[in-house]
């Protein structure tokens, strides 16, 4: 069995709440009395609490057909259903940084470009690397199954929580400020804050919290985060996920999203079609793989109808799961683009295979360090940040040329996409970070428009 000894990212201000103490959970006085009436005294995400509880709901149009510009859907009242959620989104967790639900305050960190061809994003944040006791986790299985006496969603207070996130039947997008859990119908879907956030706005998607799902793709819940991308519309919100073995520390299904203003470096990596399916009036769905980038992965595009991207996908991290081979995607492009990534960093690091330059960073290169934005939690490492040293983590990430060989092989079975190589068309992005001094990657303005 591999082990690795590991600090886990505390993403709930309950995750380690060993006991019913409302002060230790950090609820305030007030709220916890008030909380008395409604199944446990700590108001959760529990099926305690919240069969009773009311909870803001949007309710997203369930529109399978992507739009070459989401971010325009006018309602009858000249009010973009789509921009909407990013408002409410916005506004609900600038008003949990004010209310101090925070473990630090992620817009004081400092951010930069690094020179060099891609641009990679360092983050000094020393707030987020804070000394706990350390915990075993197994990273040999990418498949284990829920375990309800660890820490789970369902120990969340409702005070994390943004809103829920649930399809609707209507012909438009809604919102309703408070609405009554009907867990008869489906277990609610929710969106929550990360106390630990790596970026302005970063928060949890939670598929079905009371269903206790572990950390594990399935076709319902990727297009559920899919929908999240498309219905957001912003082009600098992106969805990520992190398996079992590739630094996921909370074994209950989540995504993560947050915002940062500038191009992920593994966005402007040219890319080679290798596999396409034929779908009607030029709608291929279309699978290529990074080139001259520093860790392999897939990138997969097009498709007649959202669900046969979202599909696509599903399959291929549904043959990685049951395989045994950990990864990261992500959703990129307002879900118009995804990246898969298999990875066996966590692998080579119980077996001490990675370099003691790396190690001695501590950097865990889940979906975001991978995609480019680097967490540095060493002002040391933040100062001399470079190009190569970025490179030279991530190269301790990728799968070899053999066992990625395989891997595109067997998604080429599980997706029915035909392999095709066409050495001729590569997609060669402009990288434009060649300057020689760094550049200063802003956070999200907090003046931004939002619903208060």
């Amino acid at each position: 069995m591999l082990t690795i000894k590991k600090v886990p990212t505390v993403v709930s201000n309950y995750q380690e709440d060993g006991d019913d103490n409302n002060n230790a959970a950090g609820i305030r006085t007030e709220d916890a009395t008030q909380s008395q009436a409604r199944g446990c005294a700590r108001n959760c995400l529990g099926k305690c609490c919240l069969p009773v509880s009311k909870l803001p709901l949007y309710a997203f149009k369930k529109n399978d057909y992507p739009s070459k510009n989401n971010a325009v859907f006018p309602s009858d009242d000249g009010v973009s259903p789509i921009s909407f959620l990013n408002n409410l989104l916005l506004a609900q967790w600038e008003d949990r940084m004010r209310r101090g639900l925070f473990r630090y305050d992620v817009t004081s960190c400092e951010t930069k470009v690094i020179p060099g061809r891609y641009g990679f994003i360092a983050q000094l944040n020393e707030g987020r690397h804070l000394k706990k006791r350390p915990t075993e986790f197994r990273i040999d299985q990418v498949l284990q199954p829920f375990d309800e006496n660890k820490f789970n969603f369902t120990k969340v207070g409702q005070e994390e929580v943004l809103f829920r996130f649930e399809s609707n039947d209507d012909d438009k997008s809604r919102f309703f400020s408070s609405y009554a859990v009907d867990i008869c119908s489906i277990s609610p879907s929710v969106v929550a804050i990360n106390v630990s956030p790596i970026e302005y706005g970063h928060v949890l998607l939670i598929p079905r919290v009371l269903d206790c799902l572990p950390q594990r793709i399935d076709h319902e819940s990727f297009l559920l985060a899919l929908y999240f991308a498309k219905e957001a519309a912003d082009p600098f919100l992106r969805v990520g996920y992190n398996s079992l073995g590739a630094f996921a520390t909370i074994n209950h299904l989540h995504f993560q999203a947050y915002y940062l203003s500038v191009t992920f470096p593994i966005e402007k990596a040219p890319t080679r079609r290798i596999m396409t399916r034929k779908g009607l009036q030029g709608a291929d769905l279309v699978v290529s793989e990074l080139l001259d980038y520093p860790v392999r992965g897939l990138v997969f595009e097009g498709g007649c109808v959202l669900r046969d991207l979202s599909d696509a996908v599903a399959s291929s991290c549904i043959y990685l799961q049951q395989n045994n081979i950990p990864f990261n995607v992500l959703i990129a492009d307002c879900g118009r683009k995804i990246f898969l990534l298999p990875q066996c960093y966590a692998e080579k690091q119980a077996l001490g295979e990675v370099s003691l330059e790396v190690l001695e960073t501590q950097v865990n290169p889940a979906v975001w360090e991978i995609s480019g934005h680097m967490v540095l939690k060493r002002r040391k490492d933040y100062d001399d940040a470079s190009e190569d040293y970025a490179w030279k983590l991530l190269s301790e990430v990728s799968l070899s040329g053999v066992r990625f060989e395989s891997v595109k092989a067997c998604v080429s079975k599980a997706t029915g996409l035909q392999v095709e190589v066409d050495t001729y068309n590569i997609d060669q992005k402009e990288c434009i970070y060649d300057s020689e001094a760094p550049q200063v990657a802003s956070h999200m303005q907090r003046d931004c428009p939002a619903i208060h």
